[in-house]
């Protein structure tokens, strides 16, 4: 209809320009000959208004002009008319497929509570699960736009998840870490109180020694879960001070074993290395090292300490006992919070489940790899790789 219209009047002016030729001197059979050529062109170009003869083509810079805007985004993104994607960023060909575009959106998800967001007619933002990957969590948000197009973003909620269930899983264990020391304080304390007169002496000292213990068991809980939390909190600062590695280790090595266990230490420098690092922090890597080795090592073995170089730019620090060792699946849970592979035996010596823990957020925070290898009936080897200080800057 509206280009009906516009053919009507474009025709009729021609008309009344072919008039005020004639009458203002042309000759009439150039006139009629303006009029045919101006008419035919009408025809010609179908009496499209201007507008809609560049529509076409604006919609098409629209859509290009979208595809640049949404490509270099880092979250996925799809456009969608009527349900088709016909834009996806590199982020959406990368989480779907390459195949995506020109199928329907509704296949390229494949999830019920997508297809709902899909179904609905307004903006809208569903949580999903497994979109990818069986543990994945997203978020997929759909805007309606003009002309019968629809944008999808979808953001990732993996991590925040992970983190959320991390800190949930942390306090829980603390938490029973905590329970179970404080019970056992509780109950000795209630039963010295209310039967302490008919105790003898003996029994009584025993109750006291239980208590003793099982206090200075939660003070060392609490003293490593505030030094998990510092090195945390300093893990994106870089440590200064210039430290002598061999000293130190020397040091703390023999802090970690005590007047009583002191003989079972053997350590040897392979020359001297310094490294850039947090004093407090090294010598607590190094006696958590020791505590594990002598602890789990075979009663009378030494733990061997070893420092030497690797290549030129790093110092190598091993610690090996010599063990029942560790099975091979429980490897890669070591550094875990409060991971044990015998709970019993760990909470008898005192242990507190965060040693590996603490060891491994030092060695992250001092830019290092830690790597842990064990072999039944041979002990346990603890490798630390770290960078040594920039000579430059020792001068």
């Amino acid at each position: 209809m509206r280009t009906s219209s516009f053919l009507f009047s474009a025709i009729i002016l021609a008309l009344i320009a072919t008039i005020m030729m004639v009458t203002s001197g042309v000759n009439v059979a150039i006139a009629l000959i303006v009029l045919l050529i101006w008419s035919g062109s009408l025809l010609l170009v179908g009496g499209a208004p201007p507008d809609s003869q560049n529509s076409g083509k604006s919609q098409e810079f629209s859509t290009t002009r979208m595809s640049e805007l949404i490509e270099s985004s880092q979250a996925p993104m799809m456009i969608t008319r009527r349900d088709k994607i016909i834009i996806a960023n590199a982020a959406a060909r990368d989480l779907l497929g390459a195949h995506i575009i020109e199928q329907d959106v509704r296949i390229a998800l494949r999830h019920p509570q997508a297809i709902q967001l899909i179904d609905s007619n307004e903006t809208s933002s569903a949580v999903i699960q497994g979109l990818a990957r069986r543990k994945d969590i997203w978020e997929i948000t759909r805007k309606i736009l003009d002309g019968g197009l629809a944008m999808f973003e979808l953001v990732n909620r993996t991590a925040e998840a992970d983190i959320s269930r991390a800190h949930t899983d942390f306090v829980a264990n603390a938490s029973h870490e905590l329970r179970t020391p404080l019970a056992s304080v509780i109950g000795y304390v209630e039963t010295l109180r209310e039967d302490g007169a008919s105790l003898d002496t003996k029994t009584a000292q025993s109750f006291l020694g239980t208590i003793d213990k099982e206090a200075h068991r939660m003070q060392r809980l609490v003293s490593d879960l505030m030094s998990l939390s510092r090195i945390e909190a300093e893990k994106h600062d870089s440590p200064s001070a210039q430290i002598d590695l061999a000293a130190l280790t020397k040091r703390a090595a023999n802090d970690a074993a005590g007047p009583n266990r002191l003989a079972r230490i053997d350590f040897a420098a392979h020359g001297e290395f310094t490294v850039t690092g947090d004093t407090q922090q090294l010598e607590q890597l190094i006696r958590n090292l020791v505590d594990n080795g002598l602890k789990y090592g075979a009663e009378g073995e030494p733990v061997t300490i070893r420092l030497q170089a690797q290549g030129d730019k790093r110092v190598r620090l091993t610690v090996k006992d010599r063990g029942e060792g560790i099975p091979a699946e429980h490897i890669p849970h070591l550094t875990r919070r409060f991971y044990r592979t015998d709970p019993g035996r760990s909470r008898a010596s005192g242990g507190t489940g965060l040693g590996l823990a603490i060891v491994k957020h030092v060695v992250e925070r001092h830019r290092g790899r830690l790597s842990i290898d064990s072999e039944a009936g041979k002990g346990t080897r603890v490798k630390i790789v770290l960078p040594l200080a920039d000579k430059r800057s020792k001068e």
